[in-house]
């Protein structure tokens, strides 16, 4: 006879039968890679970017700008240059040299992460299937239900850990196919060399020093985001939204 019991059977004789917990597939390996690479450029970018910026904390418009001229935006913090009067007595330490450096790296960094993730989420059918909003999600219920819980901070169910809902898929659409090209083309608009070898690129931007404004204004918009993904991570559950990012699954519990 077998010695196999069924788990009624187990149950009968006092033994305690645990359910299994299911494990659910959420991101692929190419999505997990890029988003953390991606994380990684984008605080690197971030910290070089700001000792880049405080070297001269003035924004302009139009192709050429400097501390002779009115600035179109002043942010009130203290320069790394005396040259650049920013009505303090000090100034800060001068990072400009190796933050250039590693803030170009970086960017390059990006571009390629960029491309992969775009290549593989065409091959995997991602964008297809999870970012692209169905007609469900344009029904004008749907759309109130969806801001009526992100206006309550209502955590969101587990059957929604497996789905993007409309306003998740159009702000990913937005910063992937808008704010990440644009601040890279931006970025590139700056180069002197970038302006010598595509200078319509440069001239649909109103100028090298348009540019920089634009690039101020759309990291500025990018930070922002940054802040609400994570607000909005911790709220549906830091830990298995994390986990999912991770080992590309999420569970029951």
């Amino acid at each position: 006879m077998s010695s196999a019991q069924t788990p009624l059977e187990a149950t009968a004789r006092g033994a305690t039968v645990t359910p299994a917990t299911t494990i659910a597939s959420r991101h692929s390996l190419i999505i997990r890679v890029t988003h953390w690479l991606t994380a990684l450029c984008f605080f690197a970018l971030l910290i070089t970017g700001v000792e880049i910026f405080i070297s001269h904390p003035r924004l302009y418009w139009g192709e050429t700008g400097n501390v002779l001229t009115s600035a179109w935006l002043q942010v009130p913090i203290p320069s790394s240059r005396p040259a650049v009067q920013t009505g303090y007595g000090y100034t800060l330490p001068d990072q400009n040299g190796w933050s250039r450096a590693l803030h170009f790296q970086s960017a390059w960094l990006l571009v390629f992460t960029g491309l992969l993730y775009f290549v593989g989420g065409i091959a995997s059918g991602h964008f297809r299937k999870n970012l692209l909003p169905g007609s469900s999600d344009l029904s004008l219920r749907s759309l109130l239900s969806v801001l009526a819980q992100h206006m309550h901070f209502r955590r969101p169910s587990e059957a929604e850990a497996h789905s993007y809902n409309f306003l998740q898929r159009t702000t990913y659409l937005a910063v992937i196919f808008i704010l990440f090209p644009l601040v890279i083309w931006t970025g590139l608009a700056m180069s002197p060399a970038f302006d010598a070898a595509f200078p319509p690129t440069v001239t649909l931007l109103g100028g090298r020093q348009s540019a920089r404004t634009l690039h101020f204004l759309v990291s500025g918009a990018l930070v922002l985001f940054f802040f609400v993904h994570v607000a909005m991570v911790w709220l549906a559950g830091f830990r298995n939204r994390t986990r999912a990012m991770i080992t590309g699954r999420v569970g029951n519990r």
